[in-house]
Formats: C-alpha cells, sequence, structure tokens
C-alpha cells in the first residue's frame, strides 16, 4: 500500500476539466497531489474528514503589481495567502521606473522566500512612454531585456502600452523588445494595455504581437478582442452583469481570467483575488465558473502547467471552503502544506539606490507661484484637467482664466493647482497643471506614488498646505500625504524607492485607509480615489495628464500648453466653457 504525506476523504472535489464538483479522496505525496478516487487505498501520515468540505485548486493573479500595494513582495505574501491566492504573476515597472533593472532585480531578490509563487514579467514600457515625456529613475532597453530573459521567474512580457510606439514607428523600442522576446522565447506571452481600442487601432496592437489585455471592458470589446484573438484579464472595475451574459452568451471561458491588477493596502485587508471570484459569483456567474477562470485559465494562459487543477502530479496548492456559495474559507495549503502561520520573517535591507531615491530640493512659497508671459493683463485661455468620479480617465476642459501683472488668478475658478516636481535628480524642475473637480475644502495631497515615472506631484488649493506636504516628501525619502489648510492629516512613509513601505499590510491597510478618508474630507471623490490620483500623471491613461515635461494628449503624445490664446489644433474631447 502506497505511503503518502496526506490523505483527505470525503471532499466535493473540483475537476477543473469537467468544471464540476465531484466526491472523491484526494492524497498528496511530496508537495503534489498524487490520486484522486473514490476511497483511496493508502497509508497516510495525516488523514483528516472533509465531509460537507469543498476543495478547489489554488487561486492565481495572473496580472497584477506588487508595488500597487505599496509593500514589500514578503508582506504582500503575508496579506494574501490567507484569501487563497497561491501563484501571482508581478509587473513590477513602479520599482524598475524609480530605479531600472538593478532596483527591479532587488525588489525580486527580497522576496525569494515568500510562502506564496510570484513569477514575474519583464517591465516592458519604463518610462511608459519616452524620455522626451517623463523623467525616470531607470530605463528598461533592449540589454537589459535580454538579461532579464535568462531568469527562469521570468514568465512573460508586462503590459505594453505606448500606443505610439506599438502603432507606429516600426523601429520603436517597445517593438524591438517584443522582438526580442518572441525570438528567444517564441512562446513568450505578450501582455497588452490598451483600453478603449477597437477597429483598426485594436488591430495594430493585436499585430505587433500583443495577446492579452487587462483594462477596463465593455460587453462589446470584450467580444471584439476574443474573437481577434485575445485573451483577456477581468479585474474588479470590469465586472458586472453585461460582461458575464456577454461571455456566456459567446462561450468565451476558455479565453477569460480574473485578475487584480492594482489593489490597494487597505482593501488587502479584506480580501484578494477571493473577493474579485465572489463579485463575479454575485454577478451571476456560476461558482464552478468563477472558479475556473481564477485557476486553470490563467495558469493556461502564463504556460503554468504545474498548477492550477487538482490532478496528480500538479503542485498540491488548494482551498478547503466551509461553503461554496459564500465561498467562506476553511485553510488554505500551499505544496501540500497547511498554512498556520503567514507572518514569516519579512526583514530586508534595501540598498541606497531604492532607500535614498528622492534627490529633489525642498520648495518655497515663490515655488508654487503661477505666472505667464502670454499676457501681463486681461484674460488667458487654459488647458485644465477634468476628473472622471468613476473612472482615472480625465476630460480635457478649456477655461478662461483672470490674469493680472502676468499673475493667474486660478482660485477664482474653484480649480487646484497641480505641480509635479522631476526628483531623480536636483534639477528642480518643475511642471503646472490646473485640475476642476479636485478639492471643495482647503488642503493639499502629495506623493511620489505617481504612475508611472514616480515624480514628486502635488495637488492644493492652499500654497501653504502644499508646500507643508512637498517639504514633508523630501524629508521622509518618499510618501503619500494629505493636509488641510494648518496641519498634515495623514502621512504614509513609502521610504523604498518612494514607492514601497515596510510596515507590515496590517498597519499600513489601517494608515491608507484614513489616507483615503482624509482625501474625502478635502472633497476628493473617486471610486478608488488613491489611483485616481497617482494616475494624474500616467501618460498611458486617456486623456491628458502631466509629468515633470509638461502637459500631454495621451493618444498623441502631443505636448500640450497650459495657456494659449486661442486653440489651433483639437487635442481630444475639449469641453468648452
Amino acid at each position: 500500500m502506497e505511503q503518502v504525506d496526506l490523505l483527505l476523504r470525503n471532499a466535493y472535489v473540483f475537476n477543473s476539466y469537467l468544471k464540476k464538483f465531484i466526491k472523491k479522496d484526494i492524497a498528496v505525496k511530496k508537495h503534489k497531489f498524487y490520486w484522486i478516487d473514490d476511497e483511496l487505498k493508502v497509508n497516510a501520515k495525516v488523514e483528516k474528514d472533509l465531509t460537507d468540505k469543498y476543495v478547489i485548486p489554488g487561486l492565481i493573479d495572473s496580472h497584477m503589481h506588487i508595488e500597487s500595494s505599496m509593500t514589500t513582495p514578503n508582506n504582500f505574501s503575508n496579506a494574501v495567502i490567507k484569501f487563497g491566492t497561491t501563484t501571482i504573476v508581478a509587473d513590477d515597472h513602479e520599482i524598475a521606473n524609480v530605479a531600472g533593472i538593478n532596483g527591479l532585480k532587488e525588489y525580486i531578490n527580497s522576496g525569494e522566500n515568500t510562502l506564496l509563487d510570484i513569477f514575474y514579467a519583464i517591465p516592458s514600457s519604463v518610462p511608459s512612454t519616452n524620455e522626451q515625456m517623463e523623467t525616470t529613475g531607470g530605463q528598461i532597453g533592449i540589454d537589459e531585456v535580454t538579461d532579464l530573459l535568462k531568469d527562469p521567474r521570468i514568465i512573460c512580457l508586462g503590459e505594453a502600452m505606448n500606443f505610439k510606439g506599438i502603432t507606429g514607428d516600426s523601429t520603436s523600442l517597445i517593438k524591438q523588445i517584443i522582438e526580442k522576446c518572441l525570438n528567444i522565447k517564441p512562446n513568450f506571452p505578450i501582455e497588452g494595455h490598451c483600453p478603449q481600442y477597437s477597429g483598426e487601432d485594436l488591430a495594430k496592437f493585436i499585430y505587433a504581437g500583443i495577446r492579452s489585455d487587462h483594462t477596463q471592458q465593455t460587453a462589446q470589446s470584450i467580444v471584439e478582442k476574443i474573437s481577434n484573438g485575445m485573451f483577456i484579464q477581468i479585474q474588479r472595475k470590469t465586472l458586472n452583469k453585461d460582461i458575464i451574459k456577454a461571455i456566456y452568451e459567446n462561450n468565451l471561458l476558455e479565453h477569460v481570467a480574473l485578475v487584480t491588477d492594482d489593489v490597494m493596502p487597505d482593501d488587502l485587508l479584506k480580501g484578494h483575488l477571493n473577493s474579485i471570484l465572489k463579485l463575479a459569483i454575485n454577478s451571476g456567474m456560476k461558482p464552478e465558473d468563477a472558479i475556473y477562470i481564477s485557476t486553470y485559465t490563467p495558469a493556461r494562459h502564463m504556460n503554468l502547467r504545474d498548477r492550477g487543477a487538482i490532478a496528480p502530479g500538479l503542485i498540491a496548492d488548494f482551498i478547503i471552503l466551509d461553503d461554496l456559495s459564500s465561498f467562506k474559507i476553511n485553510s488554505v495549503y500551499k505544496n501540500g502544506l497547511v498554512i498556520n502561520d503567514n507572518n514569516n520573517d519579512s526583514s530586508y535591507d534595501y540598498s541606497d539606490k531604492l532607500s535614498n531615491s528622492v534627490k529633489a530640493k525642498k520648495l518655497v512659497k515663490s515655488d508654487f507661484i503661477l505666472k505667464t508671459n502670454l499676457v501681463k493683463n486681461g484674460l488667458v485661455d487654459a488647458n485644465i484637467i477634468g476628473l472622471n468620479m468613476n473612472s482615472t480617465f480625465t476630460n480635457q476642459i478649456d477655461l478662461k482664466l483672470e490674469v493680472k501683472d502676468n499673475f493667474v488668478n486660478w482660485q477664482m475658478q474653484g480649480l487646484c493647482l497641480l505641480l509635479v516636481q522631476e526628483r531623480y535628480s536636483e534639477s528642480n524642475n518643475i511642471q503646472f497643471g490646473l485640475v476642476k473637480g479636485a478639492l471643495a475644502k482647503k488642503g493639499a495631497i502629495g506623493s511620489t506614488w505617481a504612475h508611472d515615472h514616480h515624480n514628486l506631484m502635488i495637488l492644493g488649493n492652499d500654497i501653504n498646505a502644499m508646500m507643508r506636504v512637498q517639504n514633508r516628501l523630501i524629508d521622509e525619502q518618499g510618501g503619500y500625504i494629505v493636509s488641510d489648510e494648518s496641519s498634515i492629516l495623514e502621512d504614509v512613509p513609502l521610504t523604498v524607492g518612494g514607492v514601497v513601505s515596510l510596515l507590515p499590510v496590517s498597519d499600513l491597510g489601517k494608515k491608507v485607509e484614513h489616507l483615503r478618508s482624509c482625501m474625502n474630507n478635502l472633497g476628493y471623490y473617486n471610486q478608488n480615489e488613491i489611483m485616481s490620483f497617482s494616475t494624474l500623471s500616467l501618460l498611458v491613461s486617456q486623456k491628458i495628464k502631466i509629468s515633470d515635461k509638461g502637459l500631454f494628449d495621451v493618444k498623441t503624445q502631443n505636448k500640450i500648453p497650459l495657456f494659449c490664446f486661442e486653440h489651433k489644433k483639437d487635442f481630444g474631447n475639449r469641453i468648452i466653457k
């Protein structure tokens, strides 16, 4: 009689190949599933009766960013494995933007002993656009890609997002990177970021080699993309009844997976991929299908053939559920071992390159004065960033502002001043923007966690508050701070590269939760306030965004003047007021 390490009896076991639960016994041997059948005849070191319980494979998140949770790989692992996530594929392009390939390697190596399995993507867009549009602390080029392809932990090319580079010049860096990856590893997954693109624009993305998209979808877009050969990774903001209806009506289960993409630290206190799985069920998806696209399809998409199902020879990552409809987790097993204490050692001494990455100078009050030379006294036409409460996308608004002695009176229109300061040197390069619909009360929001270049960014309607926030960010070597007109309300230090905290997620999440509340108290509202603010600097997210080089139209990559006498070019969806 065969000797095994673990025997689970009388469980309702999810069979990924049949997409249904079947009452079976499960034998685990040497960290892998050995045998799944009725009334197994084996000797076991440990035996458990799972009558009335359900067993499913460990959850696999095939597109996410650890730094979006503002934490280290170890602390992230400690936070999510209890929710049943046992494998992730991380695109750590935030750290790469801050510190290049050496910083990326250091960050990856800091998570060598995590409880969950972490695979990585090569950051494809560092910078997200080009050095004429944004300043970063590092770049990923052909030499860096060639080097990273040698690492067995690297299993895909991270989200390619530069629309102009992908669809235009055949010699662009992103096209060279894709070609290099496919020449060396022909079956290498090439991940994409192509929001709101359709028709020929979409065809150009796919023709360039991109095979997946994780951005916000509609029922129409998901069908169009999949029918053209794309694999769709569905994040929380995409999930709704119309999407699920489109999946079922067009038989698309094999071509989709659930992913988290960006999860804030306060949200990690409540769940991870399991939360999106439950949302899919609540939105009308059969539990068996929601499990299937959280385990089996992401494993196959990422060529992880050793996991994603409960079958002989596969890694014994699994979840025991007390109840299927509520997805109540009883226990989580990794490599056949139950996770009892997920607080493994997370200490790591990061190098000076990452722990002292903010080189910018402190600003004084006069640095926040907005002037123009277009007119001394009178009116000037201004390109304003308009916020969208339900999205990180922005609108372009045209407003006329009063100018007196060359000073622009932006406060009269209820606007906020937006400042981006290059922070990788002492150049003191500063660019201004103006934002409508941000703050209702006097104060400021500032961070070095500003996608994707992560320069220092301050938004406010009170100069003293803006200066207070900027100075504190310099002192702390990065963070996320909210201040009212008199004092700092919340301060989340991000001392690793200006984007990552060393705090355990249990503590970090509470601080970020309060940070979000403080933003709301000032009048900043969004379905994700923190991501909304941080992506004001993301030059690949529609439609008008800012960097240390100025304002840009995202699709055309044309630079937009903050002030002008009249518009000689339509820069997108302009709202004339």
